[in-house]
């Protein structure tokens, strides 16, 4: 089955074509980072401009490289929810089209479960059921994937998300649009002992986590050294953060290893790439005896591959739409019918 995906909720463009959820065909991209990399983050407005002007040719482009025709398509997927709401729009109005004007079915796919099927494609062994640790720019949560689309959420965090903490600190320490790369990349050179930083405690949920209060933090002590003249150093910063993150992720998915007993965590989202929190992940598993799943770091940012690869599972368990399909800026990860 050769589903033609796209995906546009935030920032990147991207239409891919995948072939029974597991082998991509395609995967064009095209990235507005360079772009907003000028006003230190995403502005909405522009972002929606450009899925526009780009949608179409990368439409036309997956075709020229695969060599398929649009009667090979038998199905179109797109990303419904969440996002921005006016980036979202683009893709679920082009996918429509596209399924209207080809007469194939339309596939609705939720964001996050796309970021979890990416591990779908890096790993082809990889089944349900699994732990899955979410981390990305606007969403952590920790999952129980009972199957493809039957999903428990064990926690979530009861605020920032820890992709967009990251993103705010490098920013403010003057660091390159995203910040959460830029931000990995100089703790690598620092003490993360030097400075003291808060670490969430369980609340009712054992699973549930908080990050604001971290980042909260991390600011006033940055303001303060620029209010007393003193100099921030900045890798050392960098590494305390990095570490209260995953002080924060780790013992949680840990947690849910022991009670659950299920001994396979993936993890998906823009912040798996980061080098510290998969290595303290790596090695908590280790020592549980557990296997862990990463993505390439090319698939752990957004990508319509991993929406083809969810839409075909989506596909198989009926999950499908009509044109009165809309787009949402918030929507839940567990599966109601669209």
């Amino acid at each position: 089955m050769n589903i033609l995906a796209v995906e546009s909720s935030c920032d990147e463009t991207a239409v891919a074509i995948v072939r029974d959820g597991r082998e991509v065909l395609c995967d064009c991209i095209a990235s507005q980072v360079a772009l907003h990399r000028e006003y230190g983050g995403v502005v909405p407005e522009i972002a929606s401009r450009k899925h526009i002007e780009a949608i179409y040719g990368l439409a036309d482009q997956a075709l020229r490289e695969t060599g398929l025709t649009r009667q090979d398509i038998d199905a179109v997927a797109v990303t419904y929810a969440p996002g921005l709401i006016g980036a979202v729009l683009v893709g679920v109005n082009f996918a429509k089209a596209a399924a209207l004007a080809m007469n194939k079915p339309l596939i609705p796919v939720h964001h996050i479960r796309g970021h979890i099927a990416a591990n779908y494609i890096a790993c082809p062994e990889l089944k349900p059921p699994f732990l899955c640790l979410v981390v990305s720019g606007g969403h952590t949560m920790l999952l129980n994937v009972k199957d493809y689309t039957d999903m428990e959420l064990l926690g979530t965090t009861l605020d920032d998300a820890a992709g967009e903490c990251f993103d705010k600190v490098g920013r403010v320490l003057g660091m390159p649009y995203p910040g959460g790369a830029a931000v990995d990349k100089a703790a690598q050179q620092g003490d993360e002992n030097k400075y003291v930083l808060p670490r969430s405690k369980p609340g009712e949920n054992p699973y549930n986590m908080s990050f604001s209060g971290l980042k909260t933090a991390a600011l006033n002590l940055i303001h303060h050294a620029e209010q007393v003249g003193e100099q921030i150093d900045i890798p050392s910063l960098c590494a305390g953060f990095t570490a209260a993150v995953s002080d924060t992720l780790v013992p949680r998915v840990v947690r849910a290893i022991e009670e659950t007993g299920c001994k396979k965590i993936a993890v998906a989202g823009g912040v798996a790439a980061n080098s510290r929190i998969r290595g303290d992940l790596l090695a908590a598993a280790e020592k549980l005896g557990a296997e862990v799943f990463m993505p390439p770091l090319k698939l752990c940012g957004d990508n319509a591959a991993m929406i083809g690869a969810q839409a075909y599972y989506e596909y198989l368990a009926g999950n499908v739409a009509d044109m009165s399909l809309n787009a949402y800026a918030t929507k839940s990860i567990l599966g109601e019918k669209v």
